[in-house]
């Protein structure tokens, strides 16, 4: 007796499932029709959060080395700024024997070859 029974209510669960997923469909597309808002989730479901948590990291590690990059590049600018600067000051000096090194960068003295320290800094 209850094998009929739950024969009957397998058959009937299997006809009226569809019914109801229908149902339920019809009542989201009524919502919607053109023209109208519709929201199908809240935006907050956890792959979201996570993909948007990925963006974030990778966007910061982005940042990260541009500034690196940039820092590096001013100071490699800075640098030869520096040595333009103390090549003018040498050749402008009043120490009629002074001259540039430039493999080495520094003021020479033609007579000693000694570096220069006074007179043109």
């Amino acid at each position: 007796m209850t094998k009929s029974i739950l024969t009957k209510w397998f058959i009937a669960t299997a006809f009226a499932a569809p019914l109801f997923f229908a149902a339920q469909a019809n009542a989201v597309t009524a919502n919607c029709s053109p023209g109208s808002t519709c929201v199908v989730s809240g935006g907050d479901t956890a792959l979201e959060k996570e993909r948007a948590r990925q963006e974030k990291e990778q966007w910061d590690d982005t940042r990260s080395l541009r500034q690196k990059v940039n820092r590096r590049a001013e100071k490699e600018f800075d640098k030869v700024d520096r040595a333009i600067d103390v090549e003018d000051a040498c050749l402008k000096s009043s120490v009629v024997t002074a001259y540039w090194e430039p493999n080495t960068q520094r003021c020479l003295d033609a007579n000693t070859g000694r570096e220069v320290t006074s007179g043109w800094k």
